[in-house]
């Protein structure tokens, strides 16, 4: 059974920045000659990384709701070069994949997240036959049953 991450996207405001900071940084990859490869770097390595590489992603909260979800296809060790402490690289899909919005409250690293408990995938986003409403009206159209 796939276990996921959960994270606070911090310094972004809309899944378009998300996904322009991502592009621009596998084109300074592509620049200094390296292989393109999305990382995300934390402190804390997965005690429970097995079941997160079985079909697990980092769902990311942008402003106070989970919007967009990465597959982890890997982890890296990533040595600080300051610290000199080993940290842990989450090696990221590049496809980002739009989720419901379901609201979270701030919190500080990353906490995992049970399939259970996991937004499902928005289907086609506006054109899916989902109103393109603010993150907070839809999530309350949700709470009421509404939509």
């Amino acid at each position: 059974m796939s276990l996921h991450l959960l994270k606070l996207c911090v310094g972004v405001d809309e899944i378009q920045e998300l996904r322009d900071w991502q592009d621009q940084r596998r084109a300074q990859q592509l620049a200094i000659g390296e292989t393109p490869r999305l990382r995300h770097v934390t402190r804390n390595w997965p005690r429970r990384a097995e079941e997160v590489l079985e079909g697990g992603s980092l769902y990311w909260v942008i402003k106070g709701f989970i919007r967009v979800r990465q597959r982890i296809i890997g982890f890296d060790e990533v040595i600080d070069p300051v610290e000199g402490t080993r940290k842990c690289g989450l090696v990221l899909d590049p496809e980002l994949v739009e989720t419901e919005f379901q609201p979270h409250r701030p919190m500080q690293g990353w906490r995992y997240l049970e399939p259970a408990d996991a937004p499902a995938d928005r289907r086609g986003g506006s054109a899916g036959g989902e109103p393109d409403l603010p993150p907070e009206m839809l999530a309350e159209l949700r709470e009421l049953g509404i939509l």
